[in-house]
């Protein structure tokens, strides 16, 4: 291509994509085999076990997935009996998702086995690498989401 001064393989955001689709790929091969889930169902579960309650939008901000996939992903969920709606009561239109009873058993199944995977993944690194990439992860989410704001 005219101009292009770089490969593919050199350009960092394609780099950070395969890494992190060979990352997550890895780690959702043991749910789901074992579970059945998918990553984006996974997704779901893991901040709605972290961070308790949420609503589409939230999950959507902080899965950076899209709203259909949410909606699928939730939708599945609920189906199994995973996750359930409550009334948003700041919000009328929106309603709240949280794990269900069987939805945290299975959350807490399932996050010591993904979290293993994460550490052998990442035992490729020394602690001291981790933070300094969680650091340099967290400053280019900043500027993507700064960016992201001028931009709308």
């Amino acid at each position: 291509m005219p101009g292009t001064q770089t490969r593919l393989t050199d350009f960092m955001p394609y780099r950070m994509a395969i890494t992190s689709n060979a990352v997550s790929g890895l780690i959702a091969g043991e749910y789901r085999s074992e579970f059945g889930l998918k990553i984006p169902e996974w997704r779901i579960m893991a901040v709605l076990g972290d961070a308790g309650p949420l609503t589409q939008r939230d999950l959507v901000r902080a899965t950076l997935m899209d709203k259909v996939a949410v909606n699928r992903a939730c939708k599945v969920l609920e189906e199994r009996g995973l996750v359930q709606r409550s009334p948003n009561e700041q919000d009328g239109r929106s309603h709240h998702l949280e794990l269900t009873a069987s939805g945290c058993e299975l959350h807490g199944r399932i996050w010591p086995q993904a979290f293993e995977m994460y550490q052998k993944i990442f035992s490729a690194i020394t602690p001291r690498e981790q933070e300094k990439l969680r650091a340099i992860l967290e400053k280019l989410l900043k500027a993507a989401r700064t960016l992201e704001g001028e931009e709308k």
